[in-house]
């Protein structure tokens, strides 16, 4: 698989979206294992979690511990890179609330850690601004735990270019990552990946197959990449995850999956190759 580089850890290309496997539908836990070890087995160093992915408002983390369990079994497990995320909220009746207050941050942070059994997370990402409180109050935040050791790297997700901007002047530089949503269907983040290309900042697509139904049905946004697909033998959602990488070397997506069967055909989207008609072709479409 290809590698990216997020701050100063490199890992594989096409990362492993830990949300699936622990919101609504979810599958039962043994599947959810199941899940990490074949991502881990396809090469993935990348996963992504939250402490706002459950399903039951008394069940906070359950994705990151979850996440945790998996990897202390498997023998790579220690090799991965894990990124959560803190500032959204889900209050049980489906629904989804934002707390970017400095406090809320912090104490999340904390339990975090706890669930992911580990001295200081590796990637911690501001989840979602919070209209009610000031964007430079909630990535203070962030940099005063980066300052402190409780996390080693800091990102942002959901964030306009403006905001991108002063995250990283308010971590002094030290912005790692962005995760918005983009995919064939949703392309609105083409000016935050821009700026993340200029800056050297890994940009994670959220979503990055978003389109496709849970019946695998694929969405109109998706018949070019059905086509050359066809072509190379390969799934659409390969060739989806082939041009994203192509687009720059800071991205790097996050495909949830709640399958092994379906994050072993993502992860070997980072061995395909595009020819340059072909990404032409898909980024005009």
């Amino acid at each position: 698989m290809q590698t990216r580089r997020i701050g100063d850890v490199e890992v594989g290309a096409i990362g492993l979206g830990g949300m699936p496997m622990s919101i609504e539908g979810r599958p039962d836990e043994s599947r959810s294992i199941a899940t990490v070890h074949a991502a881990l087995d396809a090469g993935v160093t990348l996963i992504d979690t939250a402490d706002a992915y459950h399903l039951h408002a008394d069940e906070v983390g359950h994705n990151e511990t979850l996440i945790a369990k998996a990897l202390a079994s498997h023998e790579r497990g220690a090799d991965v890179l894990v990124a959560t995320k803190g500032g959204h909220l889900r209050p049980g009746d489906g629904s989804w609330t934002q707390d970017g207050s400095p406090r809320h941050l912090k104490e999340a942070c904390e339990a975090s850690l706890r669930r992911l059994g580990v001295e200081a997370i590796g990637l911690y990402q501001f989840h979602r601004p919070d209209p009610r409180i000031p964007y430079a109050e909630s990535v203070g935040a962030v940099r005063e735990l980066l300052d402190e050791g409780k996390i080693r790297m800091a990102g942002v997700s959901n964030a306009d270019p403006d905001q991108i901007r002063q995250a990283n002047e308010i971590l002094g530089g030290r912005l790692v990552s962005v995760q918005n949503q983009f995919s064939p269907a949703f392309r609105s983040s083409e000016a935050e990946l821009r700026l993340c290309d200029e800056l050297g900042i890994a940009f994670l697509p959220w979503s990055p197959l978003g389109g496709i139904t849970r019946a695998g049905e694929l969405g109109s946004a998706y018949a070019p990449f059905a086509r050359i697909g066809e072509t190379h033998g390969v799934s659409p959602q390969q060739v989806c995850l082939a041009w994203m990488l192509a687009k720059s070397p800071v991205v790097a997506p996050i495909p949830g999956a709640s399958r092994p069967e379906t994050i072993r055909d993502s992860a070997a989207a980072g061995e395909l190759t595009l020819t340059d008609e072909e990404f032409a072709q898909l980024d005009a479409a």
